[in-house]
């Protein structure tokens, strides 16, 4: 099964299967940019739509199988059923083959089962969203993290943190003003990182307001300081601000290059910090990953040979 990087879905928008424009959109035609694509059958679709919603995704399907698929230009494309048995109906479509995968909403323990069974397709990867209440439970996100590694891990993208249903499940609302990591999610995002994060990346809940795009990058950039991959878009307008967050420093490039070199030390120093390869592996290698997919923030010289003369001589 050929794996999706999770860096490519970048700014993954949401639009519910109703749109008559889907076609354009799925293409590139009608949203500049755009790198990721879910068709929501879910929330965003009343129960009296889910019929003429079935029926507008087949009618895409179709019409990009008569165009013989999509061209690789295109965003990447995943559909989100209602639940485990629409997934099933859909699962069994020849049509699928155009779509890269599902998004699995308020997948957990209670559903894991049913989830497991309605995805068969080869090739077709999962994006399971976490937003259920027993999110909030560290122990019940152990054992779901072990089931996962059991069962879906060769599908799994990426699990997306279902921002809007968790606080929900709290009565709550985020405040505009604020970000997510100043309400009840400060707790379950970080440890959703450290329960999670050792096995599958993740990426950021939904920021709900399209008309602050300055606290949109103050929330994205403690995304990207808790590892968060990418982030759920709702509106074209953010796409753009969330690529531009997603770029990496030139210096973290440099540092990273340096710390994956054949001849790195075991430790050295480097723009002011000690590397040390040993424990920075991972970091480097999603450093270097991140700017393969969204590129360099700064036009600066990137070096890539070591810097024999910032080596530390002994341990730190």
């Amino acid at each position: 099964m050929q794996k999706i990087s999770p860096f490519a879905l970048g700014a993954t928008l949401y639009m519910p299967a109703t749109r008559m424009d889907l076609l354009d959109v799925v293409l590139g035609k009608k949203i500049q940019g755009l790198r990721s694509l879910v068709v929501c059958l879910e929330d965003a679709v009343k129960d009296c739509e889910v019929d003429a919603a079935l029926a507008n995704l087949k009618s895409l399907l179709k019409g990009i199988s008569a165009m013989g698929g999509r061209p690789k230009e295109c965003p990447l494309l995943f559909v989100r059923p209602r639940d485990a048995k629409m997934a099933v109906l859909l699962n069994d479509s020849p049509l699928m083959t155009h779509v890269d995968g599902f998004v699995a909403p308020k997948l957990n323990m209670a559903s894991l089962k049913q989830w497991e069974k309605a995805v068969t397709r080869p090739g077709l990867m999962l994006m399971p969203t976490l937003e259920t209440a027993d999110v909030y439970d560290p122990s019940a996100m152990v054992d779901l993290r072990e089931a996962l590694k059991g069962t879906l891990r060769e599908r799994i993208i990426a699990l997306r943190i279902g921002g809007n249903d968790l606080m929900g499940c709290l009565g709550v609302r985020r405040s505009p003003s604020m970000t997510l990591y100043q309400s009840p999610l400060s707790y379950v995002i970080p440890m959703l990182c450290g329960v999670m994060g050792s096995e599958f990346a993740l990426t950021a809940p939904v920021f709900e307001r399209m008309d602050n795009l300055a606290l949109l990058e103050e929330e994205l950039a403690l995304d990207i300081a808790h590892g968060l991959v990418g982030k759920t878009a709702i509106h074209p307008c953010q796409i753009d601000t969330i690529h531009k967050a997603l770029r990496v420093t030139v210096e973290d490039l440099n540092s990273a290059r340096l710390i994956l070199s054949a001849g790195a030390a075991a430790v050295f120093k480097h723009d002011g910090a000690m590397c040390e390869p040993a424990t920075h592996h991972r970091w480097a290698q999603n450093i270097v990953e991140r700017a393969h997919w969204h590129g360099v923030r700064q036009e600066s010289p990137v070096i890539s040979g070591a810097d024999a003369s910032a080596r530390l001589t002994h341990a730190v």
